[in-house]
């Protein structure tokens, strides 16, 4: 559960005076995109920076299209972190190819994880159901009903590509379109509340894949044809695929990257496995708890993970200041 205490030290280690680096590094400016696990990413690069690197950051709200387009026309913010590079289209390519960008982090690891879903338990009573054979062979073991996206997502179009390649509606499985995220979201977590069979696509990170031991169900090799082809609305005679992972990078200016050789060494090693990031989610999930709090818990509890980001010197003012607040 959450308690006064990380909601007392998120006040304090964000309100914080920037602890004494060897050298400041000066005025920072870096993104926050509007979902939890990027609010997570921010939050807590901002502390480290500030604490660890005598930074003084400035917050961008913001999204990937306009990242973009901000990094295009202005050359700025400084540091874009958590990039979907799948969806950034051909002018991010060319900031990278211009060598306006460097792109030197990967924030998720092995990256945003998209896939067919069932139950750990269905599979630990039905062992053939981890297989996508055994599911197509088996309807009624997971509920005679593939979960869909709802329209206009850009899974919708993968995923009613792939359940005709896959003959998911000739093995006796319904194909339901939900109207939104939230009855996606909400069909999972009663069926797993209740122990009932559920199968559907679902991605990682998100709170959800954070609370609940979900099985991804083998639907053989990738062939990034056949994908690529899936992704598209117009395409025919689409074959089988499994879903790839998602590059998930941080950017950095390239004239700021080479003025501040250790902060850029700092963001090219920050990289959260995805299980765990999933898990901080859903722990802010259950607690309601702040973009901010969620940081805090991280850094308390992760140490393992973001010790690893640090040279010796960030790292002991790093923990000077988590000592002082503890």
């Amino acid at each position: 559960m959450k308690t006064l205490a990380y909601s007392a030290a998120a006040i304090a280690l964000f309100a914080a005076a920037p602890a004494l680096a060897q050298e400041d590094c000066g005025e920072v400016s870096i993104t926050e995109m509007n979902w939890a696990s990027a609010s997570i990413v921010t939050n807590v690069a901002n502390f480290i920076l500030t604490q660890g690197y005598g930074c003084d950051v400035s917050v961008v709200p913001s999204d990937t299209v306009p990242a973009i387009t901000s990094l295009v026309e202005n050359g700025e913010p400084d540091i874009v972190t958590e990039l979907w590079t799948n969806s950034t289209g051909d002018a991010y390519a060319r900031l990278v190819e211009e060598g306006r960008v460097q792109e030197i982090g990967t924030i998720l690891d092995p990256g945003g994880i998209e896939g067919w879903w069932v139950p750990a338990y269905l599979v630990e009573e039905h062992p053939e159901l981890a297989d996508v054979e055994g599911v197509l062979a088996n309807p009624d073991l997971v509920g005679g009903r593939f979960h869909n996206c709802p329209e206009g997502w850009g899974c919708r179009i993968s995923n009613d590509n792939l359940t005709e390649a896959f003959g998911v509606a000739e093995a006796g499985i319904e194909i339901f379109n939900h109207g939104s995220g939230e009855t996606l979201a909400t069909s999972l977590a009663s069926a797993y509340e209740a122990e009932e069979p559920w199968f559907g696509y679902y991605w990682s990170p998100t709170a959800l894949l954070g609370s609940y031991d979900m099985v991804s169900v083998d639907m053989g090799p990738y062939n990034e044809e056949e994908f690529r082809k899936a992704t598209q609305p117009d395409s025919e005679n689409v074959g089988r695929s499994s879903f790839p992972a998602s590059p998930v990078k941080t950017a950095v200016v390239a004239d700021f990257a080479e003025a501040h050789p250790a902060i850029a060494d700092f963001l090219s090693k920050m990289t959260y496995p995805t299980s765990t990031m999933s898990e901080i989610v859903a722990w802010m999930d259950e607690n309601s708890a702040s973009a901010e709090e969620g940081a805090v818990y991280f850094l308390t509890n992760y140490q393992d993970v973001w010790g690893a980001w640090l040279d010796e010197g960030a790292t002991q003012r790093l923990q000077s200041v988590l000592n002082q607040q503890g």
